[in-house]
């Protein structure tokens, strides 16, 4: 095992690591770092969430940042404004003891743009931002990206699934031609292949975590033969069995996400909906209160769930499969995060059996058929 001193992270950052109790790097943090320290190079990243990606590009970004250049040096892309300002906080954490201030804005939908464009007007070396946004800001002309020397994409296989596939490609475009792009994914479809065509180097550095799992070893698998009628029933069965654990149920609609948490909600159960039509106001209640554990259980859409990063998560419910396969990588990559351990279970109906076979042998994971 390396540690920060040997992949090459200087001390005051190591001081931060420590109190965040970060004491050795994970295995792509060990790839990464040393990689992108040592050498200008385009990087694509083929990581799940939960395995360090942050700090992996984070720290090697935050020793290229020269402070006393007061332009925007780097921009970090991510899908949600959870993730954002996550991303934000922890850069924020690393440079604690920095011998220079460091400063990182985050730009995101759902917070009034102006006061966004006040705070970009102070020094800014870092921009974190949702595509979206970012557009705007750049449509008016208060964000340029001419200074920036790195260009981050985190999660960008997500970022796609939500529709941002336009703005990506214009903020590539528009942005300085000599700068790095860094890019990470939890998989690689079509279109991730194509902006690495069309925007990255051909020499880009490509590293894999887990090569031969595209989804996060810890997590057990499983799947529970059911019927229509007793669908619910069933779920709460299950549910009285994993009462100590917190998780998150995941349904297809909206409209589906709702009935059932009025249902789990009349039964006693301590759960909360998620879903797209909700005001970012009331998102951000919800999540607070489930980090805070006073909500146990989340019920969401595949779209709302994006960005979410709670430890400490014990099980994911599939109370429908996923639209797409790549979903279910997201959906089970909730669970058994930082080391952690964790199970996916899939409630199906019979002729939902074809499915799961599928989902092993694309996704290279066993499940188990699991008895109430």
């Amino acid at each position: 095992m390396a540690t920060f001193q040997q992949v090459g992270i200087q001390k005051e950052f190591i001081k931060a690591l420590k109190e965040l109790n970060i004491t050795t790097p994970t295995e792509i943090q060990e790839a990464v770092i040393p990689l992108l320290l040592k050498s200008k190079t385009d990087l694509v990243g083929l990581a799940q969430t939960g395995t360090g990606k942050t700090a992996a590009y984070g720290l090697p970004l935050l020793q290229n940042i020269e402070p006393s250049k007061a332009v925007v040096q780097a921009l970090i892309l991510a899908p949600t404004r959870e993730l954002v300002q996550q991303i934000q906080k922890q850069l924020f954490r690393f440079t604690k003891y920095a011998p220079e201030k460091i400063f990182a804005e985050g730009v995101y939908g759902g917070e009034k743009i102006d006061i966004q464009i006040k705070r970009l007007k102070r020094p800014t070396h870092i921009i974190v931002a949702t595509p979206g946004r970012l557009m705007d800001l750049m449509k008016r002309g208060d964000v340029s990206l001419q200074t920036i020397n790195t260009l981050v994409l985190d999660e960008a296989d997500e970022m796609l699934s939500m529709g941002f596939k336009q703005d990506l490609n214009k903020i590539l475009e528009q942005a300085n031609k000599q700068r790095n792009t860094w890019l990470f994914s939890a998989t690689m479809p079509e279109d991730i292949k194509k902006i690495v065509k069309t925007y990255m180097d051909a020499n880009a550095a490509k590293i894999e975590v887990n090569k031969n799992s595209l989804v996060n070893a810890n997590i057990s698998h499983y799947y529970i033969k059911t019927s229509l009628k007793e669908k619910v029933e069933n779920l709460i069965r299950l549910m009285d069995t994993l009462k100590d654990d917190r998780g998150i149920i995941f349904c297809r609609t909206k409209a589906g996400t709702q009935k059932l948490t009025d249902i789990l909600k009349e039964d006693g159960f301590s759960v909360a909906a998620l879903e797209g039509d909700m005001q970012q106001k009331e998102r951000d209640k919800v999540m607070r209160a489930f980090k805070k554990e006073n909500v146990q259980i989340l019920i969401s859409t595949d779209v709302s769930a994006r960005g979410i990063d709670v430890n400490n998560l014990g099980f994911v419910i599939h109370y429908q499969l996923p639209d797409q396969q790549e979903y279910y990588t997201h959906r089970s990559g909730r669970t058994a995060r930082a080391g952690k351990t964790g199970s996916s279970i899939a409630l199906i109906l019979p002729s939902e059996l074809q499915e799961i076979h599928q989902l092993q042998k694309t996704l290279g994971i066993k499940f188990k058929e699991s008895i109430l």
